[in-house]
């Protein structure tokens, strides 16, 4: 639990805010995220995810959060606070609706787990070549030692690409409340990118230290049974996968990705090595994560707006 902590804390300094600015200016019309948008998008982020860790199920807490800040802005200001694109090229074509932004991170719910999917699969048919001659008990001592880089890897890749997207809601508030001037906002957060960064990923390692032991024990073994080879040829994956969404400032889910990963490695034993009913309440979370976070954040919204005049 030290060592992913450490590596989510390093993140902070290896990585850009590319995804940061994908959540504060990408999502919803950031003139229309007050104090109290953003609030009741916290809560009904936060209101999503305490639900699903009770139940022990990996959901996502980007798309939570994506959720609870359209939610809170549909509820200020309708449907055109959604950041839009009238000029989206897909494929050759013109495509008027949502910006660029919200199009690729809605791909990426099915792109992400599916290229943990390949990646892990792949990484895991590859180490099973290179040692089919090797002995049960070489292979586990080896991999043991390599699962440190793996898991320090994908710790780095969950930091830069989860911690930036508290960066975005916390630079939203601060312009929100007066502290960041637009320019300032649009440029890199003036005095406050420091202190916005090292907050952001200092809370997701105390975050992961202390744990959702839950979820660990979902993903480690009721989706598929990891061994350490098992264990570092997903973490390999999911991290690859991570680190080309931070680059390119989509906002994705670790836990699609690792469960993606997960999967893919279990499914090189045999499919019946998957625990297909658990993937299947998992899939279920994920569908249900930015309607049911986005329905929490308007109703509180709402209640706001009731209580305090010109919320």
């Amino acid at each position: 639990m030290i060592w992913a902590a450490f590596f989510n804390f390093i993140a902070a300094f290896l990585f850009g805010t590319a995804v940061a600015k994908t959540i504060a200016s990408g999502i919803i019309d950031p003139k229309q995220a007050t104090q109290y948008v953003i609030l009741a998008a916290l809560l009904g982020a936060i209101t999503w995810n305490l639900i699903t860790w009770y139940y022990g199920l990996p959901s996502s807490s980007s798309h939570a959060l994506m959720g609870g800040l359209a939610g809170a802005g549909i509820a200020r200001a309708g449907l055109t606070v959604l950041v839009r694109d009238p000029k989206l090229v897909m494929f050759g074509w013109t495509v008027p609706g949502l910006g660029a932004k919200w199009v690729q991170t809605l791909a990426f719910i099915v792109i992400s787990p599916l290229l943990g999917f390949i990646l892990g699969l792949t990484f895991m048919v590859i180490a099973s070549w290179v040692f089919r001659r090797s002995s049960p008990k070489t292979v586990d001592t080896l991999f043991r030692k390599l699962q440190l880089l793996s898991a320090a890897a994908f710790s780095i890749g969950h930091g830069a690409n989860d911690a930036q997207k508290t960066m975005g809601i916390i630079a939203g508030a601060l312009l929100a409340g007066g502290y960041l001037t637009a320019d300032q906002f649009s440029k890199g957060w003036g005095p406050y990118k420091w202190y916005i960064i090292l907050a952001a990923n200092g809370a997701i390692a105390l975050g992961t230290y202390f744990g959702g032991w839950r979820i660990v024990h979902t993903m480690g073994s009721k989706i598929a049974k990891l061994q350490p080879v098992g264990g570092c040829c997903a973490e390999t994956a999911g991290a690859l996968t991570l680190f080309m969404a931070s680059a390119f400032g989509i906002p994705v889910s670790t836990t699609h990705t690792i469960t993606g990963a997960i999967v893919g490695v279990g499914s090189t034993h045999r499919l019946s090595a998957v625990r297909w009913g658990v993937a299947q309440r998992i899939v279920w979370a994920w569908i249900l994560t930015i309607p049911a976070s986005a329905t929490v954040a308007a109703v509180v919204y709402l209640i706001f707006s009731v209580l305090i005049p010109n919320a």
